[in-house]
């Protein structure tokens, strides 16, 4: 006699779903998380799909239901398309969108200020402020309170360290709902058109979801490119479409590609809606974070940003998904299970009937491809809002006019550093090196100090006095003695990192108030957070950094901006390697004279005539981008052309190198191979190692109209299963090529 039986998909790297028996009087429904027995434990899972069929003895029974919310049908679908498109296992992408409940971990109570009757030892205009806002008595939390006074939490601090204001348990209230006429920001005539077109966008989804009638498949959807230059207010033209998806009664998705953007943001976000969103990233842990996933599933949570992670969350009704700076490689996820964040929110849109706006002041070449061919609607902000203008671009020859040996900041740029900071302007001085210096060795023998497990020299950490991999983490002492030759005080640093560029700054402007921002310093995300929100208010003269700084930052006054090396990335074997570092200096340069004063960039380099350099220096975008897909298109490259890498890895160097040999030749058995689809390799990565394992590569290249895919899946099909310690993983539309 036919019984229920429910296929249930586990959130471990197998593709298939397993069926079980519904016991009697256990009610499920596909998307409800269970408890499934699996092996000799007892596993979550989610209920794929629910039948009729014989259920036999072989079976195993569910457990019970499990206390999570289910999976919508449309993120289910989302999961599939996700694992077909990266060949990876349905489990494994299932584990990105199933977060459950930890009941291990006990909630952390949340504290808020109020004052106390004390007065302050000092008064400044920031501590005026928060008294004013702390006059009625009520507990706010930090955060609240510095926002309703318009200064820092550091100001807070301060004053509860004095007894001004004393910390008590706050009360756990859902927080009130986004009003979209809140604080409604003046918009220049461009603006308000993109803002419109938006917002359209946003009206016509949600008529759709409303009629149930999804774009077919194939179709994009409603995507739309707002490519606007640093300053031009594209963060205004987001808020104009949330507005919208708040009217509509739907949820929106803000993805930003690093953690240290969403507190500007949210400040922003809290001045024009009143509270602040839901931010989701690895920072927002524990039960604070189950209560926030439950107000999406439930649909209370209207706006959340958050990183490319938040793509997965179960919204109820999701309306609107913006990818901000959608240029950012750090969007792409090269780890576990491969995949592009921005190309992934285009299909999830297109799955729930939601719009998508995707931003940069530099869009992607695929962008911009597909922007030309009509699959993205194109609008643009060609200038900066109040009428500012963008900073002057200008070159430093550095085989004219470079530095003294063992120095790195030329004269004309220190000049023009000393003359912002003399008038009460920030400068930055950017390098996209981490640490003091890329590598040391010995003077008396060139002994170089490489990591154990990566082949990859160790880089010099001043501030930590260590030498560290930035692939694998190993970290060791700098030694006094050199390990090959004996000799003493032979050490040397060679190269500039960030670190090193903060000490020649001491020396040059003594005095100064100088900030390092690296994303490896410790303190994390929040340290981060606190760093620039005191840039932004003034509290440093002269700021160090990494391409951490490039990334949609408001300092009002930064007046002069100095990249201390614009050659580096120039040289990489990357077929992207001249589009990520016109962006990245592009956007850097951006940051200058986003207030009342002018700004001005500086470029150090080695070979101002190179193309890249030239288009950053005329201002000429367009020409860049034309030659930039003409090269594209005759050599048959994304967005042209389609990749996908395969990296073969084993801890046994000859097992590894077979392993990816026999791929090759079941490649070439597959019968498939011609002039539109064709494997490279084997060959041995850049990287030759990472934490102790080889690592050898394979690519593909496809013309579009084949089913690389299919390809992979039937070469994968017929070629020897990995042993040992072997692995191999398969990235569609790879980024990294190391």
């Amino acid at each position: 006699m036919p019984e229920p039986i429910a296929d249930v998909l586990v959130p471990l790297p197998l593709d298939n779903a397993f069926s079980y028996r519904v016991p009697a009087g256990m009610s499920v429904a596909p998307g409800d998380v269970v408890c499934a027995p699996f092996g000799q434990r007892v596993v979550p899972g989610v209920v794929w799909e629910l039948r009729e069929g014989p259920g036999g003895d072989n079976l195993k029974s569910l457990e019970a239901p499990y206390p999570a919310p289910p999976l919508p049908e449309r993120l289910r679908a989302f999961v599939d398309w996700v694992a077909r498109w990266t060949l990876a296992p349905r489990g494994a992408v299932l584990a990105m969108a199933l977060k459950l409940p930890d009941a291990d971990k006990p909630e952390a109570p949340r504290v808020g200020v109020r004052v106390t009757g004390t007065a302050p030892r000092r008064i400044t205009p920031a501590r005026a402020r928060i008294l004013a806002a702390a006059a009625d008595g009520f507990a706010l939390s930090k955060r609240e309170l510095a926002l309703k006074a318009g200064a820092s939490v550091g100001v807070v601090d301060g004053l509860v360290d004095e007894g001004v204001l004393e910390a008590v348990a706050l009360a756990d209230l859902p927080p009130p709902l986004p009003d979209p006429d809140y604080g409604p920001i003046p918009l220049s005539p461009e603006q308000r058109a993109a803002a419109d077109d938006v917002a359209a966008s946003v009206r016509r989804m949600a008529q759709r979801r409303a009629a149930r009638t999804p774009p077919p498949v194939g179709e994009a959807g409603e995507v739309t490119l707002v490519e606007g230059v640093t300053g031009s207010g594209k963060t205004e033209i987001y808020f104009e479409a949330i507005a919208q998806a708040l009217r509509e009664g739907r949820q929106s998705l803000v993805l930003m590609p690093e953690i240290a953007l969403t507190g500007q943001v949210l400040t922003r976000f809290a001045e024009r809606f009143g509270v602040e969103p839901g931010a989701w990233h690895s920072g927002v842990t524990g039960r604070k974070r189950e209560r926030l996933h439950a107000r999406i599933a439930s649909g209370e949570a209207k706006v959340v940003i958050g990183a490319r992670s938040a793509l997965f969350l179960p919204y109820a009704d999701l309306g609107l998904i913006v990818v901000d700076e959608e240029h950012d490689s750090g969007f792409k996820q090269e780890d576990g299970v491969a995949y592009h964040a921005r190309d992934m929110a285009v299909v999830r849109g297109r799955l729930e009937s939601a719009a998508v706006v995707v931003g940069s002041a530099t869009p992607s070449i695929e962008s911009r491809v597909n922007a030309a061919r009509g699959r993205y609607a194109h609008v643009r902000l060609p200038e900066r809002f109040g009428g500012r203008a963008l900073p002057t671009i200008a070159p430093i020859d550095m085989r004219k006019a470079g530095p003294a040996q063992g120095r790195f900041i030329a004269p004309r740029l220190a000049r023009a550093v000393e003359e912002a900071v003399a008038k009460g302007e920030q400068a930055l001085l950017f390098l996209n090196r981490r640490g003091f210096a890329p590598l040391t060795l010995c003077r008396a023998c060139g002994h170089r100090y490489e990591c154990p497990s990566c082949t990859a020299w160790l880089v010099e950490h001043r501030f930590r006095r260590a030498l560290v991999c930035h692939h694998c983490g190993h970290v060791e002492r700098r030694p006094d003695v050199c390990p090959s030759c004996g000799s003493l005080e032979s050490i040397v640093a060679c190269g500039p990192g960030i670190e090193r560029i903060a000490e020649e700054a001491a020396a040059l402007f003594p005095g100064r108030r100088i900030v390092t921002l690296s994303s490896d310093f410790p303190g994390g995300a929040e340290r981060l957070r606190r760093e620039l929100v005191a840039i932004a208010e003034g509290e440093a003269d002269i700021v160090v950094g990494t391409q951490l700084v490039a990334k949609g930052h408001n300092f009002p006054l930064l007046s002069v901006v100095g990249v201390v090396d614009a050659d580096l990335g120039l040289a990489s074997g990357d077929p992207r390697a001249a589009e990520r570092t016109f962006q990245l200096l592009q956007q850097v340069t951006g940051r200058a004279g986003r207030g009342a004063t002018a700004g001005r960039a500086f470029l150090q380099t080695y070979d101002p005539d190179h193309p890249v350099l030239r288009a950053l220096l005329s201002g000429d975008a367009e020409t860049f981008y034309a030659q930039e897909i003409a090269m594209r298109e005759a050599a048959r490259l994304p967005p042209f052309g389609r990749l996908a890498a395969i990296l073969v890895t084993g801890t046994d160097k000859e097992a590894t190198h077979a392993h990816a040999r026999a791929l090759a030749r079941a490649a070439h058995e597959t019968g498939a191979l011609d002039d539109e689809l064709s494997v490279i390799g084997p060959a041995e990565a850049p990287i030759a190692m990472i934490r102790g394992r080889h690592r050898v590569r394979l690519l593909v290249r496809a013309s579009r109209g084949r089913d690389l895919q299919g390809f992979l899946r039937a070469w994968m099909a017929r070629a020897p299963k990995p042993r040992g310690s072997v692995r191999v993983a398969v990235d569609v539309e790879p980024y990294s090529f190391l």
